[in-house]
């Protein structure tokens, strides 16, 4: 199976140059750095090292937060466990051995665990309290996406198009679901969400699936992304975003698709809207933020699919997704910046430089302010406006 770096795809499309009509030639350009007049600028109350970050490497690898710490990875398999009061590390572990653990999909926790997925197709397991290793269990497949933990499993979405669950307790291998993957894919795949002992996740073949958490069991599949165009890039119809439930709907985006709203107990559409994305989106009481494929920030009213507003000024920046931050959408840059923007208008209310290594991963938010990690590897806990 062929896959194709989100990242490269987005730079290829972003500096490369397309054949157009009478051997003219369109060149796709990052749009440069808005000028906003900051109405504040966040304090740092802290910054750590987690070793090299993941580089220029895809990556989702995002933290994660709770029993009252921080946990950081980096790609080689450096985790950290962070004090979130000044980040001083509380244990750290090396998961590396003769080559890179790449750890990628980024870290959940519950049942006393840490859980970690990689490239190298192996989940692994850490005790929260001591950093030592559980388990490490072999899948079918990289695990590029975050791990769910629920009723006692640990489910993973692996490259091969296969939903694997493991015992959270020994990784035993517990049941797993095949899916049909395309010849070229997007470099990504939808983490999946669970609710009420049902699992739902998107897939590389364009469609969204439900499935019983506890015995793998299919419920129902929706097709949200149908093939279309002369090429296999124009025929890309990933479902990676990781789908979001609200009430008694899911909602789910794929690339060259769209965005819908989706019926949990019969898997029919309540709405569907043309959209296309690959990044993880955000839903704040009655609105839903995405960021499409051009890199527009797009506000949608979940109840019905109308869009409220875009703001197209970052396009071609290389967005993370976005996160709702005190009220403000919030979105990082490949040039490391960050980007507020009133979440009622889209207009932008304030600019914030981080790290010129860039952002990939959206701020986490914390009780008393927000995480921003970088690609060289800091994570910086931020003050909130």
């Amino acid at each position: 199976m062929q896959k194709v770096l989100k990242q490269a795809v987005s730079v290829a499309l972003a500096v490369g140059i397309l054949a157009g009509c009478a051997g003219e030639e369109d060149t796709i350009q990052m749009a440069p750095l808005p000028k906003v007049e900051s109405s504040f600028v966040p304090a740092k109350s802290w910054s750590q090292s987690i070793g090299d970050g993941v580089g220029h490497y895809f990556s989702k690898l995002s933290p994660a937060v709770g029993y009252g710490k921080i946990f950081a990875a980096d790609r080689n398999g450096l985790v950290k466990a962070l004090d979130p009061e000044n980040g001083k590390a509380i244990w750290e572990q090396d998961l590396e051995g003769e080559v890179s653990a790449k750890l990628a999909g980024g870290i959940s926790l519950s049942y006393g665990k840490v859980f970690i997925g990689s490239e190298n197709a192996e989940v692994i397991a850490l005790d929260e309290e001591t950093g030592e290793v559980a388990w490490r269990t072999k899948v079918e497949g990289e695990v590029l996406s975050k791990p769910l933990v629920d009723e006692g499993l640990v489910v993973v979405n692996t490259s091969r198009g296969i939903l694997q669950a493991l015992d959270a307790d020994s990784g035993e291998p517990k049941w797993q679901l095949s899916s049909e993957v395309p010849t070229l894919t997007l470099r990504g795949d939808s983490s999946p969400v669970s609710i009420s002992g049902g699992i739902f996740w998107g897939q590389a073949n364009g469609r969204l699936a439900g499935a019983l958490m506890n015995n793998g069991q299919m419920l129902w599949q929706q097709p949200i992304g149908t093939p279309k165009g002369a090429t296999e890039i124009d025929r890309l119809v990933d479902v990676d975003a990781t789908p979001v439930i609200a009430g008694e709907r899911l909602y789910a985006i794929s690339y060259n698709g769209n965005l819908v709203s989706i019926e949990l107990r019969t898997g029919q559409a309540a709405w569907k809207r043309s959209y296309s994305s690959a990044s993880d989106f955000v839903i704040d009481g009655s609105q839903l933020y995405l960021i499409t494929d051009k890199d527009h920030v797009v506000a949608v009213d979940i109840r019905s699919g109308t869009e409220l507003w875009q703001n197209r000024s970052l396009e071609y920046r290389l967005l993370s997704a976005p996160s709702v931050l005190n009220g403000y959408v919030v979105v990082g840059d490949s040039e490391g910046y960050l980007h507020w923007l009133d979440s009622a208008t889209g207009d932008f209310v304030a600019q914030q430089a981080i790290d010129d290594s860039g952002i990939s991963i959206s701020p986490l938010p914390l009780n008393d302010g927000y995480l921003v990690v970088t690609r060289d590897g800091r994570i910086n806990k931020m003050q909130m406006p």
